[in-house]
């Protein structure tokens, strides 16, 4: 069978189906193409950052921390 031939069945199927099922249809077909469409990679994050000239140690994290959470949990009041 071609493709001009399988294109020709599928059509011709296509046209029988209530409207909303020709959505349906469409919408499965778009689900496929993302499915097999080729994924770019993905960029490294490990240098995103390295022009910022940013030296954080451990230390300064865990300030951070202890600042950011040392009252919590606390009272709340109704």
């Amino acid at each position: 069978m071609t493709t001009m031939d399988f294109g020709h069945i599928l059509l011709e199927k296509w046209r029988t189906l209530p409207p909303d099922k020709q959505q349906e249809m469409l919408d499965f077909l778009d689900f496929l193409q993302q499915k097999s469409a080729v994924k770019q990679p993905r960029r490294s994050l490990l240098g995103l950052c390295a022009d910022l000239k940013a030296d954080i140690s451990e230390q300064d994290i865990t300030d951070t921390r202890k600042e950011m959470w040392g009252n919590f949990p606390r009272e709340i009041e109704p």
